[in-house]
């Protein structure tokens, strides 16, 4: 996969609403426990890996890891797989006791049965103690999965486009925000912003500015039990800026011809000057510039419009969680590789992504961010599990390209109606959804 940190947790979870719902018949009811081991030198078998990480296990960084690893756990060997398709496979693997030692826990499977398919790594109110974001992966009291970075959303943009045009501050307001790609308009050449219209995925990321407008660690819950495009909504607001960038023609020319790998070295060249996505794209777009022969420095990274008591906000989540296949004949091997990728491989720094072990320093990246004093808030997903479920039933999709795409097309002329009107029929069909089932 060409990605690099290939899947914020919006975008993941997407792939829960596309495929159809999967418990499996390899999963074992009875649970178990991957224990941390006592003495490295008494570990040992073969463990299979399964990542998304196509790139990393062709280029060899991941036998590069795997090599330090060995420095430390030296009859353990660790084999890697990498998937491109990877949820659509991994979920036909999971129908057998056959899918890895260690390998990313799929959307598909839901929350309540990760217990009949990955052993458990501890009790959350042990590992809450160092890492965060344990709760997306916590059943009855038990983490299941551990993801080896952080995320957050915000736009990546060419700090040196945005100078020529006059604009070196955040803007604080999405009306500010709105100006700002205008005068990118008139005064250079670039395009303002760029929807990625193509790839689809890249849309559906703008479902993670819930929890920014606000700075709400509740915004999960309100998208449960309210709705997300009443008045001031933070999906409303997000929505709204989307809508309002598009029919402001700020955007490419055709955005059905888009390409995300294309956008990378034109963003670093100055052709584009701004584009929603997360912490994980800064490296890849860092790349893009040093293989154009430009400076990566350009690259710059700012959070969404809003702030809150002078203070911008910045949600933090999990990137794909690691966990251990329940039938793994080597446990305590791929536990090893677990609790060592996260915390010592390094993977982190070498991705420029916010570290999931609490009270490590963030990477010098977003060091614009501390300067700033924006605060990072982790979002509860207690309720991330009943906000899918509303999602299924009310066939809104809002992890899932094609309800943005059609904002796009009713913003760029291609689709007939309003947006109050395409924003209520939103609402309708989530709260009725919501009644339905009872929340």
């Amino acid at each position: 996969m060409n990605r690099r940190t290939a899947v914020s947790l919006a975008v993941v979870a997407s792939a829960a609403l596309l495929l159809p719902g999967c418990t499996g018949t390899g999963g074992s009811s009875k649970g178990a426990d991957a224990k941390a081991p006592d003495d490295p030198s008494k570990v040992s078998g073969t463990i299979k890996v399964l990542t998304v990480r196509t790139d990393l296990v062709q280029d060899g960084t991941l036998k590069k890891y795997a090599a330090e690893f060995n420095k430390t756990y030296p009859k353990v060997k660790v084999e890697f797989e990498g998937l491109t398709n990877y949820e659509a496979e991994v979920k036909i693997r999971m129908n057998t006791e056959n899918y890895g030692d260690v390998l990313l826990i799929p959307a598909v499977i839901k929350k309540a049965d990760y217990p009949k398919f990955f052993a458990s790594l501890g009790t959350q109110a042990e590992r809450s103690k160092k890492y965060r974001f344990t709760d997306y992966t916590t059943v009855d009291g038990k983490v299941y999965g551990q993801s080896p970075v952080g995320v957050s959303p915000g736009f990546i943009y060419n700090k040196r486009i945005w100078k020529e045009a006059g604009v070196t501050e955040w803007p604080t307001t999405p009306a500010e925000f709105l100006d700002a790609l205008k005068a990118i308009k008139s005064r250079t050449d670039a395009i303002p912003y760029y929807t990625n219209f193509a790839a689809g995925w890249t849309l559906s990321g703008w479902t993670s500015v819930n929890g920014s407008v606000h700075c709400d660690p509740g915004a999960t819950d309100k998208l449960a039990d309210g709705d997300p495009w009443a008045k001031g909504a933070d999906l409303r607001v997000g929505d709204t800026l989307l809508y309002d960038i598009v029919k402001e023609g700020l955007i490419e020319k055709d955005p059905t011809t888009s390409n995300w790998e294309e956008s990378k070295p034109r963003t670093a060249k100055g052709e584009i000057a701004t584009q929603w996505l997360g912490t994980w794209a800064i490296v890849q777009f860092q790349d893009a510039a040093k293989k154009a022969g430009v400076n990566p420095d350009d690259i710059g990274f700012m959070p969404f419009p809003a702030q809150v008591g002078g203070r911008f906000c910045a949600p933090v989540g999990p990137d794909y969680n690691q966990g251990v296949n329940v039938h793994s004949q080597h446990k305590e091997a791929a536990r090893a590789w677990i609790d060592w990728f996260t915390d010592k491989s390094g993977y982190v720094e070498d991705n420029l992504a916010i570290p999931p072990v609490k009270g490590a320093p963030l990477p010098a990246v977003m060091k614009p961010y501390e300067d700033a004093g924006v605060k990072f808030i982790e979002v509860d997903d207690t309720k991330g599990a009943q906000v899918k479920q509303i999602d299924n039933q009310s066939e809104v999709g809002i992890f899932a390209p094609e309800y943005r795409k059609n904002l796009v097309d009713l913003a760029r002329g291609a689709r007939k109606g309003t947006l109050d009107g395409f924003l209520g029929d939103l609402s309708k069909r989530w709260t009725d959804a919501q009644k339905n089932l009872g929340s």
